[in-house]
């Protein structure tokens, strides 16, 4: 992946979104929102609900669009998601990710959309609908403006959705390629490069020269190197000078990058993974009862028929779940009893029944104030739209004013 921009290290905001298609469950927890926890402590979050997203494949269930907004935000409150160390917003709150989307798609070439990786394959998936639509089409777009209209630094994804982080970052390359220079773009970055004193800006002058002449790429790194030392310089006038280095225009959509994320694969109740479409899942506010009955009567080892037979863990779908919550000293228990039939599949599907139950727990106490009291969570949202909205706006005034659309 190209790293040649946005090397500027202050900036620690992360994009991140989920579509509201429904309660979310443990597969959504462990493989996303787990996550979302941990990085709200160290970087500067903004998580959408992608409803425009939703109608990509879901523009025949708008009905359902209502409830399933709210039920996933509270799923995110009662996992641990901090409004007040995140920003929590709706995407079609925030228009100015339409705006962004309209204004790249004039620059976008169609067979970029085309190549997406996912888009043939989902297409398959989804035989059943109507997909031959613009909205599915340009979904890869929006989802590139939903990142950039925020200048985030990091997007969080796993190895499979790289190549959307990737499509985004061309997007952006080719976007400042058209518009970041204007009429008075060398005036400004040489006063930029004068502002960082006779020393600095005489050697930035010279690694850009052995950059440019010669592709000498140390000399680069050297380069931004110094650029990042330069407390003298606004966040503006260093991305200028980034894109001046290479001998683009000013940087006016920073390049994100791909934060690559832990990737829990979380089994469902056949062993298969967890998906609402297999009807193997253990919702994140489910019922206890509900939760401890699907367990107990989960499918195990075909080979354990009776109490006394032998089994294998590792042919049975509890084994899966075991790796996900079990300790150490539990998963030893686990296998050596199943190996040596030393206890039934009930006895060893109670300590799972008591981790998950003991985690939703937890889950559910965090979501019982949100849910006695939906304003609680309108709040939350009407607070995060406002701010996201506050940065879009910056951003669209810098894309409205490169692009010739502020009229005086």
């Amino acid at each position: 992946m190209n790293e040649s921009i946005d090397t500027n290290t202050d900036n620690r905001r992360v994009l991140s979104g989920m579509r509201p298609t429904g309660k979310l469950h443990l597969g959504h927890y462990h493989g996303v929102l787990k996550n979302w926890v941990r990085m709200q402590e160290d970087y500067e979050c903004f998580f959408f609900i992608a409803d425009w997203h939703a109608l990509t494949t879901h523009y025949d269930a708008p009905e359902t669009m209502n409830e399933h907004v709210w039920d996933m935000v509270i799923d995110w409150l009662a996992a641990g998601v901090d409004p007040e160390k995140a920003t929590l917003f709706i995407q079609s709150h925030v228009p100015e990710h339409a705006e962004l989307h309209l204004l790249l798609s004039m620059v976008t070439p169609l067979g970029w959309l085309e190549r997406v990786p996912s888009f043939k394959d989902q297409q398959e998936k989804l035989r059943e609908k109507d997909l031959a639509t613009y909205g599915f089409l340009g979904y890869p777009l929006l989802q590139s403006a939903d990142i950039l209209i925020y200048r985030a630094a990091h997007v969080p994804v796993g190895e499979d959705q790289v190549p959307h982080v990737e499509l985004t970052r061309e997007i952006a390359r080719r976007f400042n390629h058209f518009f970041g220079r204007g009429s008075e773009f060398e005036e400004r970055m040489d006063a930029a490069i004068r502002q960082m004193g006779k020393k600095a800006s005489k050697t930035y002058r010279r690694l850009r020269q052995q950059f440019t002449e010669q592709g000498d790429r140390d000399a680069l790194e050297e380069a931004r190197t110094l650029l990042r030392e330069q407390q003298n310089l606004s966040r503006e006038q260093r991305e200028g000078l980034l894109g001046h280095l290479e001998g683009r225009g000013v940087t006016l959509l920073p390049e994100p990058a791909a934060l690559l994320t832990e990737a829990a694969k979380m089994p469902g109740l056949d062993g298969q993974k967890m998906s609402k479409s297999y009807g193997n899942t253990i919702f994140l506010r489910d019922d206890p009862k509900r939760v401890e009955q699907a367990i107990r009567v989960m499918p195990t080892d075909p080979a354990r028929v009776r109490k006394t037979d032998p089994g294998e863990p590792e042919k049975c779908p509890v084994w899966s779940l075991h790796k996900v919550y079990s300790d150490a000293e539990t998963r030893a228990w686990v296998e050596d009893g199943c190996r040596r039939a030393a206890f039934g599949c009930l006895d060893c599907k109670q300590p799972l029944i008591n981790a998950v139950l003991a985690e939703q727990e937890v889950i559910l106490d965090r979501a019982r104030p949100y849910e006695s009291s939906p304003d609680l969570v309108r709040e939350v949202i009407a607070a995060g739209d406002k701010h996201a909205r506050e940065v879009a706006s910056e951003t669209m005034t810098i894309v409205r004013e490169s692009v010739g659309t502020i009229y005086r």
